[in-house]
């Protein structure tokens, strides 16, 4: 169908070429994801690689248990063992031995209740009627996890296979019990699947986006000509890294679940050595880090607001703290470099030069803010604040040096 516009010229009220151009793109954009992630499980380890492994497994345990079950055991209705096996193949081997036990919970609760209501009713669509419902009601129970939806799709294969005796439901249940084993010993004896890697590379990209921020800010400090979109800004790229926070918190989550129920030989063979892994006390100190870097963008966010009473203070004390921020970002920016190389020694601290740059700077921002307090508070306060985050980032930073020092040697 098509309308026309006044000039008479016809319009289509699909979107023409248009939506076609769009979807192409998209289908660009989709092949092109697909070869480069092809192109980075081939270069070497990574997410991309670890995705076909664990894909490689997952169709490996099932098709084992379709030939233990089929060809060596000989049962005409195989199913149950392979399916099982499939979805047991999981990220972590502590998180496989946790699914198939609530798995297996699950299909036992489903063959039994629909056992119950074939009995009752006598009748396929009846039994179906009477369990379906109660079933997919019970796999909410959060004792079953994710798993809860395995109870209503064995229901499901019981009834309308019509193998409800207890033979048959017994049969069944040993089946599943034989692809839960087969896909926990799949993942756990075949490139156990550990989660190192993930951890180094959040906490690196955390460390780094610290230090753009820190750049950022300088530079623009030192321009002069930021208001509030700037500071929206800046509030934008503090909610970035508060996200990066929270996805380190979930690798080191996964990192040390992965290292539960792993052989060490096997983990060895299979991925870097635990001691490759940056200790937690890293995450805690840049976590603070963070929590600095939020608490000064605030405070310039404030500052920016003409309905707010605290001023900005002159340019000049801001190019000054401006340098300072871009310091302490060069040292978080090599960092991060440290934190991507697996066996890297121990942070540096900055040189000579740079420390003795770092004081003076920080020196004359204190008597700045002494001739600000005979200003008022509303200067006072801001310039206090951003001094105080200052030192504070210096102090998680650079632990051995004190910002009141008076030479390098103190």
């Amino acid at each position: 169908m098509t309308s026309t516009q006044e000039t008479g010229a016809p319009v289509s009220s699909a979107g023409g070429p248009g939506r076609v151009r769009r979807a192409g793109d998209a289908v660009q954009r989709e092949a092109l994801a697909v070869w480069q992630a092809a192109r980075a499980a081939w270069r070497g380890p990574g997410r991309e690689r670890d995705l076909v492994v664990q894909s490689l497994k997952a169709a490996g345990a099932a098709l084992l248990a379709w030939l233990v079950a089929r060809v060596w055991l000989g049962d005409p209705m195989a199913l149950m063992a392979p399916w099982v096996a499939l979805v047991l193949v999981q990220a972590t081997v502590y998180s496989s031995l946790l699914q198939a036990g609530r798995q297996f919970a699950a299909i036992c609760v489903g063959a039994l209740v629909a056992s119950g209501a074939q009995a009752i009713t006598g009748d396929t669509t009846g039994a179906l009627a009477l369990s379906i419902p109660v079933l997919v009601l019970l796999s909410n129970w959060p004792r079953f996890g994710d798993q809860g939806i395995y109870a209503a799709t064995t229901a499901v294969f019981t009834i309308a296979t019509g193998t409800v005796s207890a033979t048959a439901v017994g049969h069944r249940l040993g089946q599943a019990a034989l692809g839960a084993a087969i896909g926990v010993a799949v993942n756990a004896l075949v490139l156990p699947p550990v989660h190192l890697r993930d951890v180094r590379e959040n906490l690196a990209a955390l460390v780094r986006d610290t230090g753009e921020l820190l750049h950022t800010l300088a530079a623009d400090l030192r321009q002069g000509e930021w208001d509030g979109q700037t500071a929206a800004d800046w509030l934008a790229a503090t909610a970035r890294l508060q996200r990066r926070l929270d996805a380190l918190d979930s690798a080191r989550g996964w990192s040390r679940e992965s290292l539960r129920l792993t052989s060490g030989l096997l983990r060895t063979l299979y991925r870097a050595p635990t001691v490759a892994l940056p200790p937690e006390q890293e995450d805690e100190r840049f976590g603070r880090v963070t929590g600095h870097v939020t608490a000064l963008t605030r405070t310039l966010a404030v500052a920016a607001d003409e309905n707010r009473t605290p001023a900005a203070p002159d340019h000049t004390v801001l190019c000054r703290y401006g340098e300072l921020l871009e310091l302490i970002g060069d040292h978080c920016l090599s960092e991060a470099g440290r934190l991507e190389e697996a066996g890297a020694p121990a942070e540096a601290e900055p040189d000579e030069h740079t420390q003795a740059r770092m004081r003076e700077l920080y020196e004359r921002l204190q008597r700045a803010l002494h001739e600000d307090a005979g200003q008022g508070p509303a200067r006072t306060a801001v310039l206090g604040t951003l001094v105080l985050q200052a030192e504070n980032l210096w102090a998680e930073l650079v632990p051995g040096v004190r910002a009141d020092d008076t030479g390098p040697g103190e």
